[in-house]
């Protein structure tokens, strides 16, 4: 990320990435170093999805409170635009350096608060304070990198930041399949991540401050040390030179716009083509939040446990399945964005989303309707007390399945002959014991969804959810984001259409499973799907294709009204397509 927006790498970059690995070391350590912060972005956005489940185990008061385990998941979101919001002040008082250093002690506050919580509020608290470390690195560790990089590998070396945080992703997963058995589970799941915060201090203790901030504080002489250890020593003056050329440009753009954020925000909103730019880059970023990935990164285990699957380890393993998917389709972006261009992998990306949304739904509702019956005969055998005091009053018990048992917070013990047979309804309560006594008489306990026939389906299309959004949706709104403001603007455009994403991501994670509480799973995913239809049509609307172009060809398109002369449009034909019709 530049100046709020993020860079990009082609084939080239990445050959000379690799050449550069063997020949300086020293560049890649550096990355790598300040990368870190994406791995922790990556590990706290998909740890919490396991925790949660074994957190709802502990406190029963997080079992029966769905706002409780969306405030637990998404307080870190509100940190994190916290935390994003005053990174920006520290990397420009006190540094890349110690921005990083800061949001390391922070997150580690946060992850040991977590591991130690005696209670749901205090695990609250450290997510909230690991949200500040994080929204602090995911503004910081990519500037740290383009600011301490070649020019010639800078796109490739930020783009692996890109690929940290999947990797984070990724393996959260597999630490929480690890714990699933070890005493405290969650708690370890969450504590664990102290440590790359541990590692990453350490090794920023070690490094420089980024040259361009050196430069700005006009410590010239030590901007050149490091200069000669990243670029060969026939090239530091001529880098020294552009450098000074850069940051004379950009403070002339401060007297001109103004250096502080009010004055910057007037003069973007004052702009036609900044504020049509932000109709673009708002629209990928809200549209992003608004097909609902991070319902899956978050609350993956409990959708597939929606599906069926009781057991937590399987669900876990299973989630595992979508995680790993979602850093290899990252890759396939890097390969596909030069060559399809922005607007044509959006569309398609977005076209897929929405067909697997739509068949998602009808999975979940299939499953639901499809749901075992309760047997009132089962039920009794485990005693007139255990049984589920709504179904025991009901007026119509007959008609009551494995569905409208969950609903009225009670668990489903199913039939030691089939789990698709009528089973029981019986109380969840703490220390009801019914989990141990149904396991006991060879039956499964489900609390969060139904045994289905459709389950696995339901599992296969969210993996094909995954492979259609992340090499489009999932990377394409932040490389649009770093191409289609102009230069002078390209900071606050870029912070606007953050803030932004992580404002509906805060929506969407505190809202997901009150939504399935009152919709259920299948028409939360429809929900999504309309949303997305609308999404498509913005996109459609408002976002033109950025490929190869220059800043200044950018801001030519965005001169005039901006008007789409083709759906799969790859750019070509709208390059130059601009239109007298109207205001935008």
């Amino acid at each position: 990320m530049v100046d709020g927006g993020i860079m990009k790498a082609d084939k080239t970059e990445f050959r000379e990435l690799v050449k550069m690995a063997w020949g300086n070391p020293y560049v890649m350590r550096l990355a790598l170093s300040a990368g870190i912060g994406g791995f922790l972005f990556g590990y706290d956005t998909g740890v919490i999805s396991g925790a949660l489940l074994y957190i709802k185990e502990d406190f029963h008061s997080v079992k029966t409170t769905t706002w409780l385990q969306e405030t637990i998941v998404s307080m870190a979101v509100g940190g994190a635009i916290i935390g994003a919001a005053i990174g920006g002040y520290i990397n420009d008082k006190f540094g890349r350096k110690k921005s990083i250093l800061s949001a390391d002690v922070v997150f580690f506050v946060g992850a040991l608060i977590q591991a130690i919580a005696p209670s749901p509020w205090v695990i609250i608290v450290g997510r909230f304070f690991v949200g500040l470390g994080v929204g602090m690195a995911s503004m910081t560790s990519p500037l740290y990198i383009s600011e301490s990089s070649p020019a010639k590998v800078r796109g490739a070396l930020v783009s692996t930041n890109g690929l940290l945080i999947t990797s984070g992703q990724f393996l959260s997963y597999l630490v929480n399949l690890a714990f699933t058995q070890a005493k405290g589970t969650w708690r370890w799941m969450l504590g664990v991540a102290c440590l790359p915060a541990l590692i990453q201090f350490v090794l920023m203790l070690s490094l420089p401050e980024s040259p361009r901030f050196l430069y700005r504080q006009n410590k010239i002489d030590e901007a050149r040390v490091i200069l000669k250890k990243i670029y060969p020593s026939d090239e530091v003056e001529k880098e020294m030179n552009a450098l000074a050329e850069s940051i004379e440009s950009e403070k002339a753009d401060e007297s001109e716009i103004g250096d502080n954020l009010i004055a910057k925000l007037k003069g973007a909103f004052r702009n036609d083509v900044v504020r049509r730019g932000l109709y673009a880059g708002v629209t990928v970023q809200v549209a992003q939040q608004f097909v609902g990935i991070n319902t899956v990164m978050y609350y993956a285990p409990t959708i597939v446990q929606f599906a069926g699957f009781a057991s937590k380890s399987t669900a876990l393993a299973l989630s595992l399945v979508t995680s790993g998917l979602n850093a290899v389709c990252t890759l396939i972006s890097m390969a596909l964005v030069d060559r399809l261009g922005r607007r044509r992998l959006m569309i398609v990306s977005m076209m897929g989303i929405i067909f697997f949304l739509v068949s998602l739904s009808v999975v979940f509702m299939e499953a639901s309707a499809d749901a075992p019956k309760i047997s009132s005969f089962e039920s009794a055998h485990f005693g007139a007390n255990s049984t589920c005091p709504a179904y025991a009053t009901a007026l119509h018990p007959s008609n009551w399945n494995c569905m409208s048992c969950l609903k009225a917070k009670c668990g489903f013990c199913s039939n030691p002959s089939s789990k698709f047979l009528p089973g029981s309804c019986l109380i969840n309560e703490e220390n009801s014991n019914m989990k141990s006594s149904c396991k006991a008489e060879n039956g499964v306990f489900f609390e969060s969804g139904c045994p289905s026939r459709f389950g696995i389906l339901a599992v296969i299309l969210l993996a094909a959810y995954i492979i259609v959004y992340a090499p489009g949706m999932g990377t394409v709104p932040w490389i649009v984001n770093s191409e289609i403001y102009p230069l002078k603007y390209r900071g606050v455009g870029g912070g606007i259409a953050a803030v932004s994403n992580w404002s509906c991501n805060l929506l969407v994670s505190e809202t997901f499973l009150t939504l399935t509480q009152h919709l259920g799973a299948g028409g939360t995913f429809l929900l999504f799907a309309a949303i997305s239809c609308v999404s498509l049509y913005f996109i459609y609307r408002f976002v033109p294709e950025t490929r190869g172009l220059q800043f200044e060809q950018v801001e030519k398109i965005l001169e005039q009204s901006y008007k789409p002369t083709c759906f799969f449009s790859g750019g070509d034909d709208d390059h130059h397509n601009t239109s007298s019709k109207g205001t935008v």
